[in-house]
């Protein structure tokens, strides 16, 4: 038998994020706030960025309250100017950061015959555009310093169409490809990149969806566990995929889904 000390140094080798500086877009709401969250308890300095403060600051007041490391950032991820902006502004919070997280995200899904021009830029900007220049702008600082774990939340929607997938489901299947190509360009520096593929979760995102009684019920009878996601069954995979444990794994699409995509 191992004593709980041996236990807790093998673990923390494994998957500590002690200083590791970490950026998660969207991280004020729904699935990136528990990845925000589960990111600064194993030990990370984290900035979330996301549009609205009062949501950002209660993320934040959370953390800080537990003792953990974390800030707080406004910004606007529909325009270059506003992502760029928003990237300098991070960065000089803690430094470069280790660890990327893109969970910001918009899910405007009109019928395809009435998708607009308006709503396929804003869904493409917010959704692929930002993640992609987000990238550029610290994978390469990654690379160069020997770490690095880029992580893009994606959609069952990158897979298969239900639902009006619309440009939505376009966004986060160019998403997966992007993950890819990160991949192949910075994984040989020890930088990783990978998404994460949620199922149906209860998140400010799918109002729409959630307020719908019969089919929150009828996607929870199309898992194999027999419910639908909460935002907190992403902690642990999300740490998995920012810490060391997973320096093998890159160009993966992990999915979190209660078996939903194989059921």
């Amino acid at each position: 038998m191992t004593s709980n000390g041996t236990s807790y140094t093998y673990l923390s080798g494994l998957f500590s994020l002690d200083g590791r500086v970490a950026v998660v877009t969207g991280g004020s709401s729904g699935i990136g706030r528990a990845i925000a969250g589960a990111l600064a308890r194993a030990g990370a300095r984290v900035v979330i960025v996301a549009r609205r403060e009062p949501e950002l600051k209660a993320a934040v007041d959370e953390l800080t309250a537990e003792g953990r490391e974390a800030a707080w950032v406004v910004g606007d991820l529909a325009t270059r100017d506003g992502v760029r902006a928003a990237a300098e502004a991070a960065a000089a919070v803690f430094g470069e950061p280790d660890i990327l997280v893109n969970s910001a995200g918009i899910n405007l899904r009109p019928p395809m015959g009435e998708l607009g021009e308006d709503v396929w830029d804003t869904t493409m900007a917010v959704n692929l555009e930002a993640p992609y220049l987000l990238g550029l702008r610290f994978g390469p600082g990654m690379a160069e310093r020997g770490y690095g774990r880029i992580i893009h939340i994606t959609s069952q929607q990158a897979h298969r169409a239900f639902v009006q997938s619309g440009a939505y489901g376009v966004s986060k299947g160019a998403l997966e490809s992007l993950a890819r190509s990160q991949a192949e360009a910075w994984s040989p520096y020890g930088v990783t990149c990978n998404t994460l593929v949620p199922g149906f979760v209860m998140t400010p995102l799918n109002t729409r969806l959630s307020s719908d009684p019969e089919k929150v019920a009828a996607l929870a009878a199309r898992t194999m566990t027999g419910r639908n996601g909460l935002a907190e069954d992403f902690a642990g995979a999300a740490v998995f995929l920012a810490s060391p444990a997973s320096a093998y794994v890159t160009g993966h699409s992990l999915f979190v889904d209660g078996g939903f995509s194989v059921h």
